[in-house]
């Protein structure tokens, strides 16, 4: 594979790791929260109402961070009712099918979640709710996490031709 496509693949595999073991470490924040939550509602009877959707928003930056690392590692779900049975030419091909059934998949979600983030901007969007947060970051997040997903996706398809073609990407 030429240079250029394999600095591509190796600066997206990078960027995957990082934000992926700072998804890691959102569960501990997450826990945290929520530990914060159970002491000062039962033990000191002094409920925080930003504690939940604190917790909810950790959660949800979790899942969309830890998105790209996921397709990279191949820890994602997956039916393997035939695919075990397959060669490894056979499996990257399918894995090329269903990249580019993801890739429709990640570009469909893409432009929603823009018009979802352009609206939150827009209007200055709130949860409602008695902390009433800004909805515009965790938008903005997902947007990002989006595009990471769209590289990586990319990335693997690199990475499937290569291993057709004979060659290692890593």
């Amino acid at each position: 594979m030429p240079k250029p496509i394999r600095l591509y693949v190796s600066t997206v595999d990078r960027l995957a790791d990082y934000v992926g073991v700072v998804a890691m470490y959102l569960i501990f924040l997450m826990v945290g929260i929520l530990l914060l939550d159970a002491i000062t509602r039962n033990v000191i009877d002094i409920p925080l109402h930003w504690c939940i959707e604190a917790a909810q928003f950790t959660l949800a930056a979790y899942y969309f961070m830890g998105g790209a690392k996921t397709l990279k590692e191949g820890d994602h779900v997956r039916m393997d009712l035939l695919y075990d049975r397959l060669s490894e030419r056979g499996k990257h091909r399918i894995d090329l099918i269903t990249s580019a059934c993801l890739m429709f998949y990640l570009v469909v979600l893409c432009i929603g979640s823009i018009s979802s983030l352009e609206y939150a901007i827009d209007t200055d969007e709130h949860r409602f709710s008695m902390w009433n947060p800004s909805m515009i970051p965790i938008k903005a997040l997902m947007v990002g996490c989006i595009f990471l997903m769209i590289a990586q996706t990319i990335s693997e398809v690199f990475k499937h031709v290569a291993a057709l073609r004979g060659e290692v990407l890593s």
